[in-house]
């Protein structure tokens, strides 16, 4: 196999993503080139002291401030926070417990058990039947 993977990049954009940190606080260095696989490997493997900090500290991006406060991006966007948050920032809301948050935090709990409830019940219909299942 050739060397390809290694060779691929990808914009700051997309690296960020996979590395879960906010492009707009990484460093100027890594926000304005392109980062190949091999380059984004070695942050995961030995991260910079910037990329520990942004790890600990934020801001991270909406996708992250949601799985921390256990609420969709869309919960976030329909109640108007912010689209990076700070560790800080994210601890004060959690402190504070708006009714939003418990109302959205709800929200998801309902809707994952409704997903498995059809998941199941999906699987149940399908062990009844001699049909192989669909590969979705």
């Amino acid at each position: 196999m050739s060397t390809g993977d290694a060779s691929q990049t990808m914009k700051p954009l997309t690296a960020a993503g996979k590395l879960g940190i906010y492009l707009p606080a990484a460093p100027e260095d890594f926000r304005s080139g392109s980062i190949s696989r091999a380059d984004l490997d070695a942050l995961r493997a030995d991260p910079p002291e910037w990329l520990r900090e942004l790890w600990a500290t934020g801001p991270f991006p909406r996708d992250v401030v949601a799985r921390k406060l256990g609420v969709t991006n869309t919960a976030l966007a329909r109640n108007g926070a912010s689209d990076a948050m700070t560790q800080e920032q994210i601890d004060a809301l959690v402190g504070e417990e708006p009714e939003w948050l418990i109302r959205e935090r709800a929200n998801l709990v309902e809707v994952q058990r409704e997903a498995t409830r059809v998941k199941e019940k999906e699987i149940e219909r399908r062990e009844r039947t001699n049909r192989p299942p669909k590969n979705r």
